[in-house]
């Protein structure tokens, strides 16, 4: 039996095993979860075994484990590093949920549960295709499994383990399935993310909140000028109003663009799902582009005042924002952050003060579309779906790919099988099952693809 026939045969089982791990409540912002995050890595690191690494083992890091396991097949052939993460997101709010979080259910060809495509489907496939390898007989290369427990909280104990165990990790490809295809008809490999400046605004008028009938109309409303500031942010055509902010900013080429223009994007179905009327965004640009290749500055979050139920009528003597700008190459988030702090404070007026607190900076990351890897998994792709994988970005990012780039010094590959519908951190996350085998599939075509550059051998799978 080949490979492809034991995919079919077991496909049911494979399916029933991945909801067996669904079912584990890995929530890692949560530490009341901890026996949960304990159960489900052991729970990977068993599967593993069973589908037949040489050895797996749970290691312990200063907050969630880490999941490692290997299969050194032949030293002179490359080696797959496949990383994913079993924690998730919390499942609030539950009342929206059509059914139990944490009991998945099939509907419509969809998994439904938390996680089901952030990440434990899409790690699955990762763990199926290599045992269907083995059980086959059909993998040539190394495989090494990197699962971790912190990715929804930051990657926080990762980082450190990376830097601590770069020959354990030695590698020559890395594959990261956390991404989105286009659609179920358009499979599409991410070549490009964004980074992101992200700030906390503080804006302070007098030194206590007052009575808005006493002295209202006599002294500064921080709520108003903060209004004020972040309406001056952009100009009528969507443009950020921060001098300097696009001076780093690389264009697409031509090459790009007609790149671009093979993504399906229906602007009606796209407001549709929305529910909005129209579609607003920097002037000049497709809405593909504003998605994922151009910067952007957004307020997420904005408070200040009283905001309970009945009155209580008060100008505040604080009023707070959350602003965060995405980046794209070239830019960076140090200068990015600096040009933004800058300008708040020129034009704060005088008789208010702010306070501007950077949360966080990444950059982005930026994957060729040529090497080795990445042209074995296109031909995967094309391979398992009929047709050409599309190359975009991502308009979001993901920090252990800057990690991995600049500690081991490899472009991973992002061979995405969720959906944007897909739910991700919503109520009623689902994950295709369509996708799931066929994801499978794709899996098997890369791991022979790849290795039949390294080793001239065109046997089928």
């Amino acid at each position: 039996m080949d490979a492809l026939q034991l995919l079919k045969k077991d496909k049911h089982q494979f399916i029933n095993e991945l909801m067996e791990l669904l079912r584990i409540k890995s929530i890692s912002t949560d530490v009341s979860y901890k026996s949960e995050i304990t159960r489900a890595a052991d729970y990977l690191k068993n599967k593993l075994k069973i589908a037949g690494v040489d050895f797996a083992e749970v290691i312990q890091t200063n907050g969630h484990p880490i999941v490692y396991a290997e299969k050194i097949n032949d030293p002179s052939m490359p080696t797959v590093l496949v990383y994913g993460h079993y924690d998730v997101q919390p499942p609030d709010p539950v009342e929206l949920w059509e059914s139990p979080p944490f009991e998945p259910e099939i509907r419509n060809g969809k998994i439904h549960a938390r996680g089901a495509s952030d990440d434990k489907g899409q790690l699955y496939i990762h763990i199926k295709a290599f045992e269907i390898l083995m059980r086959t007989n059909s993998l040539k290369c190394n495989v090494k499994f990197l699962i971790e427990g912190e990715e929804e909280i930051g990657s926080i104990n990762l980082r450190p383990f990376v830097r601590n165990n770069k020959e354990k990790l030695a590698c020559d490809t890395i594959i990261v399935s956390d991404t989105a295809m286009i659609d179920s008809d358009t499979p599409s490999i991410t070549v490009g993310l964004r980074g992101m400046s992200y700030l906390e605004v503080e804006l302070t008028g007098a030194n206590r909140d007052l009575h808005s009938g006493i002295y209202g109309g006599a002294v500064p409303n921080p709520i108003n000028e903060l209004c004020r500031i972040i309406a001056s942010l952009h100009d009528e055509d969507g443009k950020i109003n921060i001098s300097g902010f696009y001076n780093q900013v690389l264009e697409l080429s031509e090459e790009q663009k007609k790149e671009l223009q093979r993504i399906p994007f229906n602007a009606e179905t796209y407001k549709s799902d929305l529910g909005l009327k129209k579609i607003k965004g920097e002037n000049g640009y497709t809405t593909i582009e504003r998605i994922g290749y151009r910067p952007t500055l957004d307020v997420n979050g904005i408070w200040a005042g009283y905001t309970g139920e009945g009155k209580k009528t008060v100008i505040p003597a604080k009023a707070f924002a959350k602003i965060s700008a995405r980046l794209v190459p070239n830019q960076s988030s140090e200068e990015i952050s600096k040009l933004i702090i800058s300008h708040l404070k020129r034009i704060t007026p005088e008789h208010l003060q702010i306070k501007v607190k950077k949360l966080q900076g990444s950059e982005f990351a930026l994957m060729p579309a040529d090497s080795d890897a990445s042209l074995s998994a296109s031909k995967a792709f094309e391979k398992a779906w009929g047709k050409k994988p599309i190359h975009t970005r991502g308009g979001g990012g993901i920090s252990i790919v800057t990690l991995f780039q600049n500690e081991l010094n490899i472009d991973p590959i992002l061979m995405g099988f969720g959906l944007d519908e897909d739910a991700l951190h919503s109520p009623n996350e689902s994950f295709s099952l369509y996708n799931f085998t066929r994801g499978i599939e794709t899996v098997l075509y890369f791991y022979k693809y790849y290795s039949d550059i390294y080793k001239n051998d065109n046997t089928s799978i």
